[in-house]
Parts: C-alpha cells; sequence; structure tokens
C-alpha cells in the first residue's frame, strides 16, 4: 500500500512539475498561468485583470489576427487602465459604429516585433533616452526607462508604465501596462 501511495504522489508531483515547467518562464498574468506554446488570444483569455481587453479584440475583429503568427508585441492594459477614462469611454467604443475607432485603439497598442525589455530598454540607451515604437495602427509612442521599469508615452501625453515585463507567447510577447494607449485625435 506504501509504494502504491508513493507511486500516486510521485505521478502528481512529476505531472504538476510538468505544469509549471511549461509556464516556469512567464509570470503568472491576473492569475492565470501563461503559456509560451500559446498564442496572444489564448493566453490574454484567461487573464481576470484582461477580460475588458479581450473583449474590446474581439468587438474589433482582432482575434484572428492575434492568433497569427505574428511576431507581435502587445502592451495589455488591464481592466483598471479601461475603467479609468472617462466614463461611458469603453461602452462608446465597444458600438459597432466605432469599431474603425476602437481597431485604431487596440492596433496603438501591437508593435509589428518580438520585443522583449532588455531589447527595449537598449533601444532607448541607444536613442539616448526615448525610443520611438511604431505600432501597427500608426501611433508612434516614445519608450522611455525610467527608474528600472519601461514607459510608454502616447500620442496625447499619457503615460503607461509596464507593470508585468516579457510574457512570452508562441507568436510574440505580452507586456501588461497600467493605462490605455490613445491615438492623437
Amino acid at each position: 500500500m506504501f509504494k502504491s501511495m508513493l507511486r500516486t504522489v510521485t505521478v502528481a508531483s512529476i505531472l504538476a512539475a510538468g505544469a509549471f515547467a511549461a509556464h516556469a518562464g512567464n509570470p503568472m498574468v491576473g492569475g492565470a498561468p501563461m503559456y509560451d506554446n500559446k498564442n496572444i488570444v489564448e493566453n490574454a483569455v484567461n487573464s481576470k485583470d484582461h477580460t475588458t481587453l479581450v473583449a474590446a479584440v474581439k468587438a474589433a475583429g482582432l482575434v484572428e489576427t492575434l492568433q497569427g503568427a505574428g511576431p507581435f508585441t502587445v502592451f495589455a492594459p488591464v481592466n483598471a487602465a479601461f475603467d479609468a477614462l472617462p466614463a461611458g469611454t469603453v461602452d462608446t467604443l465597444l458600438k459597432p459604429e466605432n469599431k474603425d475607432m476602437l481597431t485604431k485603439v487596440l492596433t496603438c497598442h501591437v508593435v509589428s516585433a518580438n520585443a522583449m525589455s532588455d531589447a527595449i530598454n537598449k533601444m532607448v540607451m541607444d536613442d539616448g533616452g526615448t525610443h520611438d515604437v511604431k505600432t501597427v495602427g500608426g501611433c508612434v509612442l516614445k519608450a522611455k526607462a525610467d527608474g528600472g521599469k519601461i514607459t510608454l508615452t502616447d500620442e496625447t501625453g499619457g503615460v503607461a508604465t509596464v507593470t508585468i515585463a516579457d510574457v512570452k507567447q508562441s507568436n510574440g510577447v505580452i507586456h501588461v501596462i497600467d493605462k490605455v494607449l490613445l491615438p492623437k485625435s
């Protein structure tokens, strides 16, 4: 009986270790493990901190794109970042007649590259402290290194801080941010 219990514990330990190894290189996001063998959408839907972003990606029709081969770097605002927008903004953006504007806002969070934080920091340093980041939405973000954190200034002057960096995906990387980046009006 002891051998049987030991084997059960050993099998359970091996399975648990295997599950941990699948995301050992990635931080947890929104209470969920992030797997580097899953794409951006497959991981984002599991984060309780990104339900608004996922709803917006669906409303904009960008799910298929963000499940594509990439590579993509996504600066992913948390729910609280959307909540901090003026009252009614998210509801307005999610309306079908505002799909183009929603798409513009969301694609200003996406870069067509696999940019890990060390690469971003190097670009910032190489450019004298500020690096222009061109997004797939046509926005230009200003990346800076501030107190060991990466910040992004949008075209309206809003500043987002990367709160969780280098969440590897099968088609790129996610950097969690604390503010919604906005294009100039």
